[in-house]
């Protein structure tokens, strides 16, 4: 608060700059009646986080019993919704009015202040929301201590002059963040383009033809039939047809080896090798300095021990399917049991294969099978029979070398795209932080003073009640007295003017 403002601005709270903070709250789930009315209850996951909406709509809704027999209370339009616990810090506008659950403290606006001028302070102060939260089975913002913030409130004028142009700068914004999506978007359909294209042969059509005599020299069965490995088997005619020298195979006929990981509980004291989990696997890499330990017997780390071109496997959960290529020297570790191992043959391009694990048709086979409702998982036998085309090893090296090379590009246009939306994001904290600085617009020095809202507001409060009726659990009434009385409170409750 001790920055200085412009000529016209105050420093005040935000409980004293607003009629009332209003509470939400869920009536009972056990009567399923009170959520088949018509009177709109939000909860915090409908609030988007990327942006302020005006809300006039909720996936569930309530009756008029159900809120006279909860802490539920009807906010009115206009009003500036704020998620207070869980997900803190996230804003929406009342677009009529409605009922939240607990998750949320709502200001109910005057006619002194632009509701999207509270709205966007907010949002713009969602850290200082986030740290104020306290509480241990789940984090929430007291009423109390929001109303005890506090906020620069400039002359009305201005405050809709502020609105504007935040909106104008916000929507040139959007429109660039849209255009990065986009391309993102694109990067992604590439990917899988190349991916196809290789894993057809086409990528490698010209080169294969310069190169014929000496691939006719390097089958692809003579290839892999050593050092007990299978030899391909025969498929049935309804895969597609392969350039020559190619076969279709199977995960299994090209695995030296497909076996779980090590059962043991993990520790950060260095009791034994790491322990590789699927959790350590972010964004296809493996931070090693963060991935715990656990003890294991000699024997047993000879047998799960990691060595360079293994691919892992996540057999389970959310992250089913998603695969790693253990490459380069490596810590000593062991990898867990939510694992599974492959061990390529030697004679086969280890990179081949896990590209081959990133593809849209890898991806079918696993979602085909694919076990389980709540805990979807894949086990060793369903990965040995995922089916893949593979070329002679020659091949399967330019193959690799060919998507290295294409995907290169496209990973350096990513990483334009994403430190251009980083760069986005704080440009609309840099604009929320003029606007409330008093930088963003010109004043005018005609604009009637905050101080003349403040007492605006007072006077708006003395003569405005928003406090829920008390209605005893033992009271009944008829549906028209019901009416009369919500349509009553309601009207109360409206409150003209708040900006929009």
């Amino acid at each position: 608060m001790e920055n200085k403002l412009p000529i016209g601005w105050v420093w005040t709270r935000v409980g004293e700059a607003c009629i009332e903070l209003v509470g939400g709250g869920t009536p009972s789930r056990n009567n399923a009646e009170y959520f088949r009315g018509n009177i709109i209850w939000l909860t915090p996951t409908e609030i988007p986080k990327e942006k302020i909406i005006i809300i006039n709509d909720s996936k569930e809704k309530i009756t008029e019993r159900g809120l006279r027999n909860s802490s539920a209370r009807i906010i009115p339009k206009n009003s500036v919704l704020l998620t207070s616990r869980a997900s803190i810090g996230y804003v929406a506008i009342a677009g009529c009015d409605l009922t939240t659950n607990q998750g949320f403290a709502s200001f109910v606006c005057s006619s002194a202040i632009h509701n999207f001028y509270l709205a966007y302070w907010l949002w713009s102060n969602k850290d200082m929301l986030q740290a104020n939260a306290t509480g241990t089975t789940f984090k929430e913002i007291a009423k109390s201590k929001l109303r005890e913030f506090f906020i620069p409130l400039p002359p009305l004028p201005e405050q809709h002059r502020i609105v504007a142009k935040i909106e104008e700068l916000f929507t040139e914004l959007d429109a660039g963040v849209e255009a990065l999506k986009k391309v993102r978007a694109q990067l992604k359909r590439y990917r899988q383009a190349v991916l196809k294209y290789a894993f057809e042969g086409k990528s490698t059509e010209e080169w294969r033809k310069s190169s014929l005599l000496s691939l006719r020299g390097s089958k692809t069965t003579e290839a892999i039939s050593r050092d007990g490995i299978a030899t391909p088997s025969a498929r049935n005619d309804n895969l597609p047809e392969l350039p020559e020298g190619w076969v279709w195979t199977s995960v299994g006929e090209l695995a030296e080896k497909i076996h779980y990981g090590y059962t043991a509980s993990s520790t950060i004291e260095p009791t034994g090798p790491k322990m590789l989990r699927i959790t350590d696997i972010q964004d296809n890499t493996v931070n090693w300095n963060t991935v715990p330990y656990c003890k294991i017997e000699s024997e047993d780390k000879q047998k799960y021990l990691l060595r360079d071109g293994d691919l892992v496997f996540a057999r389970t959960g959310a992250t089913v399917g998603k695969s790693y290529l253990i490459r380069g020297k490596i810590p000593d570790a062991v990898f867990a049991s939510y694992l599974i191992r492959i061990i390529i043959s030697k004679q086969i391009k280890k990179e081949y294969v896990y590209n081959f694990f990133q593809s849209n048709e890898y991806w079918r086979q696993i979602h085909k099978g694919k076990l389980g409702i709540g805990q979807p998982n894949v086990n060793a036998q369903t990965l040995s029979q995922i089916i893949l085309p593979l070329p002679p090893l020659p091949e399967q090296h330019k193959i690799v070398e060919e998507i290295e090379r294409r995907f290169s590009g496209a990973d350096e246009v990513e990483r334009v795209v994403e430190q251009s939306l980083k760069q986005a994001g704080r440009l609309r904290q840099s604009i929320l932080k003029r606007a409330f600085e008093g930088k963003l617009v010109p004043q005018d020095p005609n604009d009637e003073p905050a101080e003349k809202l403040l007492e605006l507001i007072k006077s708006e409060k003395a003569k405005i009640s928003l406090h829920k009726p008390q209605i005893s659990k033992r009271h009944t009434t008829t549906n028209k007295d019901s009416s009369v009385k919500l349509k009553k409170r309601n009207d109360i409750m409206r409150i003209k003017g708040g900006g929009l």
